[in-house]
């Protein structure tokens, strides 16, 4: 009814929405005006009005739900929708991105919207250090941020406020006091927030508390540092100590306790006590044999940065506690950098659980679905795909070695570029992209690669990946947030064929990178390639079970396949399970300083 009136008509159409907006919470009705209007403003300025299941999504995520959508089904166009509506409630609305890059291309391509329909919109990055900066742009109907950057701002407001956080007394202060702590403030509040790939934010990254720090006095601690790694390198790996590789833990023996105990009364000081020395010691042996170089962290300029095990991507202003940062950097020969002292802290869980309203969408959610709602009280729901899907399954094969797997791998890849179809190969770590990518180089394949140290060009390699013979080896981070669009004539030759080269820590990381392939109904294929050397499959099993494995898998065929799905799909969900189970302690750990610390007022 709205694609015939005028624009006069139409701001009519929309001053009318404020005023009903003003005075009442939006039923089915009201939201159907809403999404009516917003979809006719977005076909008159973006040339992309929604389609019926970005409408879903969008009344899904309105309704204060977690729409599932699958890839290229148009979340970040169905996430305007019910921004739309709060904002023009007069409600500060928070859309979280996964990175800063996403936030900046959502931000400027979704603007035309917002400002055709009187509302202001502004981003907070990385890059804009400025508080004042930071300020307009929360004070803007929409603000685009990442996670990361509101929650610590939220933590810095904190600080400020300090112990007397009431708005009454913040307003009185204004007419006492030179420069009020009301004016330094930079958010507005936690009102609404719709969370984009909100898995990735609200599962992924919710077992790392956000730690606001500063630096402290580290010059006594640094003989500290340098006598744990000296001291872990006189242990002998099965005599002294050993490694659970399941649950990533070190576990002394009684040979390693009393080795320890000699060594440390050599040293004195703290490690003269078997406790405190056991717990250096075993960080120190964590940092020389669980924390691994270009894979949980990369050496870049001298400079130690961790990388995201769930994205592959670099966070360089991050760094690991309680000395372990400082232990990798000692390892590694790096200057040593202070370390902090703690002065706010806060979970994602407990972050956003304070918003008022909250919601989200992304591509991979129904396996964490009891978790979202027993967390964050986050209904997810399914919308269906705008065309039937054609992506094929051709199932997990399993190699003997990885260096079998990696040579598969590349002959797999020289026969589909052979063909002119454009392959995805994804990877688990920066190292093993870096493996295939010398291997692809060696058979003279052309390619590019994409990990942590190609990060700023991620969604313009990502962009190009769907032309015609085009290779891309990638980490994890490989397209969330970025389609992958078939050129001209790939369809017909069977579009993008996606190898995963092992399985990831859960199934929805693999999910999201078979989804690059058969977007919006486009052809599409997949794989799996697994090795009985990969790092979750050699810890999880015995070697009985290996070497049988290797025998069942050496003839091919169904039961080939059948063993590598049991052989790898049960590390993936013991490892689920474990980061399910640090994501609930750190709950329990923070629900239950609250409860003995409430006398004390707010704990971050």
């Amino acid at each position: 009814e709205l694609a015939g009136e005028s624009s006069r008509q139409l701001d009519g159409q929309l001053e009318d929405l404020r005023r009903r907006l003003a005075v009442a919470a939006p039923d089915d009705a009201l939201l159907g005006d809403c999404f009516a209007v917003v979809r006719e403003f977005a076909r008159r300025e973006l040339g992309t009005p929604h389609y019926g299941v970005q409408l879903m999504g969008g009344l899904a995520m309105a309704r204060g739900m977690l729409a599932e959508m699958a890839t290229g089904e148009g979340k970040t166009l169905s996430a305007t929708l019910p921004t739309c509506v709060a904002a023009l409630a007069g409600v500060p609305v928070h859309v979280i991105s996964a990175n800063d890059y996403l936030v900046e291309r959502d931000a400027a391509e979704m603007g035309p919207l917002y400002r055709a329909l009187g509302l202001t919109v502004g981003t907070v990055t990385e890059r804009e250090k400025d508080p004042a900066a930071r300020r307009a742009a929360y004070a803007c109907d929409i603000t685009y941020a990442t996670a990361q950057q509101i929650a610590f701002d939220y933590l810095r407001d904190g600080l400020v406020r300090g112990r007397q956080r009431g708005g009454l007394s913040l307003q009185l202060e204004r007419l006492h006091s030179e420069r009020p702590r009301a004016d330094r403030l930079l958010l507005r509040g936690l009102c609404c927030a719709i969370v984009d790939e909100a898995d990735s934010v609200l599962i992924d990254d919710a077992g790392t508390p956000l730690i606001l720090s500063g630096a402290g006095d580290g010059r006594d601690q640094r003989k500290i540092y340098r006598r744990a790694l000296r001291l872990a390198r006189q242990l002998e790996l099965g005599r002294d100590y050993r490694i659970d590789g399941r649950g990533g833990k070190i576990e002394f023996t009684s040979a390693g306790r009393e080795r320890m105990e000699e060594l440390g009364s050599q040293l004195g000081g703290l490690f003269a006590g078997p406790r405190r020395c056991e717990e250096w010691v075993a960080r120190a042996l964590s940092a020389l044999h669980l924390y691994l170089r270009d894979q949980h962290y990369l050496v870049r300029d001298g400079v130690v940065e961790i990388v995201d095990q769930s994205t592959g991507r670099r966070m360089p202003d991050r760094s690991w506690q309680s000395g372990l940062h400082q232990l990798v950097e000692l390892k590694e020969g790096c200057e040593l950098t202070p370390e902090l002292e703690t002065r706010a802290r806060i979970s994602y869980q407990q972050f956003f659980r304070r918003y008022l309203r909250l919601a989200g969408t992304t591509g991979t959610a129904r396996e964490v679905a009891a978790e979202l709602w027993s967390v964050y009280r986050l209904d997810t729901v399914q919308i269906p795909t705008r065309k039937p899907l054609q992506r094929c399954d051709l199932g997990t094969r399993l190699l003997p070695t990885r260096d079998a797997k990696w040579s598969f791998a590349v002959e797999r890849v020289a026969l589909l570029h052979g063909h002119g179809r454009p392959v995805l190969a994804g990877t688990c770590s920066v190292e093993a992209s870096e493996e295939l990518s010398s291997r692809l180089t060696a058979r003279a394949i052309p390619h590019q690669i994409l990990n942590a140290r190609h990060d700023a060009t991620e969604a313009a390699i990502v962009a190009e990946a769907g032309a015609p013979g085009r290779v891309t080896v990638a980490t994890n981070m490989a397209g969330r947030g970025t389609d992958i669009r078939l050129a001209p004539g790939v369809a017909e030759s069977g579009g993008l064929h996606v190898i995963a080269t092992q399985r990831a820590a859960a199934g929805r990381i693999d999910r999201q990178l078979y989804g690059r392939s058969g977007r919006q109904g486009d052809p599409g294929s997949f794989e799996t390639i697994v090795s009985l050397e990969d790092e979750p499959v050699a810890q999880y099993w015995s070697r009985p079970v290996l070497r049988l494995a290797a025998l069942l898998a050496a003839g091919g065929g169904p039961l080939s396949r059948m063993v590598a799905r049991a052989l790898t799909l049960l590390p993936q969900s013991s490892e689920e399970s474990r980061g399910a189970r640090i994501r609930r302690g750190l709950v329990e750990v923070e629900e239950y300083l609250d409860d003995i610390l409430a006398f004390s007022g707010p704990r971050e």
